[in-house]
């Protein structure tokens, strides 16, 4: 499909042997680094980014010991409190997390209210970025905040039809666009990763989002194929492979 490595920017491995809690009600199956390497086994994929799920909440237990399992090519996404020490966050960093995630849209993370201070604490001690699962509609209440943070990441393609302008801006100041979750969006995905590539070409990362939790419909290979179909290799290559790969610092670890 693609001879040229992928990393895949945004996956989640589930554990039952570590804490889960229930989101509205809902506790995933089962989904072990087994189970992704089997889902995955036809895709050249040769790190990637393990996110914690709203289901996790602030348990690092299951991430530690995924990253451990999936090897140096892989970095964490995980969800702090605020009050989490400097020290914590040091002993994350040498476990492999490179970033902080903020789950506006479903909850288990951090208030929102403490984003730039905390978005700005872990870039500080150990350049860490902010990733935020947000629905579009949301970013003009908290623009004037992402616009000051060093860098930020938003999931899924903001989701949301009706506020893509404001992730646009986003773009434009700088930001970094998850091509992941493609059934989740309520508009042509295609469409949208052009307009964001024609913004900034370094902007726009591809994920698989395994495995699909509560989406609409779980990834397959189509998801890839409407990437490498539709982009020029060298910048399919940026969106599979190279940004995400700059991003997560993986040759700094």
């Amino acid at each position: 499909m693609f001879d040229k490595p992928i990393f895949d920017a945004h996956l989640h491995i589930i554990d039952p042997q570590y804490p889960l809690q229930p989101n509205e009600g809902y506790l995933p199956p089962a989904f072990s680094v087994a189970d992704y390497k089997e889902k995955t086994a036809g895709l050249h994929i040769t790190g990637g980014a393990v996110v914690s799920g709203s289901f996790q909440g602030f348990d690092q237990q299951y991430l530690i010991a995924a990253l451990a399992a999936l090897g140096p090519g892989f970095a964490g996404v995980t969800q702090i409190p605020a009050s989490t020490t400097d020290e914590e966050i040091i002993a994350l960093h040498h476990a492999g997390i490179r970033a902080v995630r903020f789950n506006v849209q479903r909850g288990g993370s951090e208030s929102i209210n403490h984003l730039e201070q905390l978005a700005v604490r872990v870039y500080d001690l150990v350049k860490w970025h902010v990733e935020l699962y947000i629905d579009s509609r949301q970013l003009p209440g908290v623009s004037t905040t992402l616009q000051r943070l060093p860098r930020v990441v938003i999931d899924h393609l903001g989701l949301s039809k009706a506020g893509f302008k404001h992730l646009l801006q986003l773009v434009e100041k700088g930001a970094t666009v998850k091509a992941t979750g493609f059934s989740r969006c309520d508009f042509n995905v295609l469409t949208a990763m052009r307009q964001i590539t024609a913004i900034n070409p370094g902007a726009l990362i591809f994920g698989t989002d395994l495995p699909s939790t509560r989406a609409p419909k779980p990834f397959t290979d189509k998801d890839l194929k409407l990437i490498l179909q539709n982009f020029p290799t060298s910048l399919a290559e940026k969106i599979c492979y190279l940004n995400a790969k700059e991003l997560y610092g993986i040759n700094n670890n």
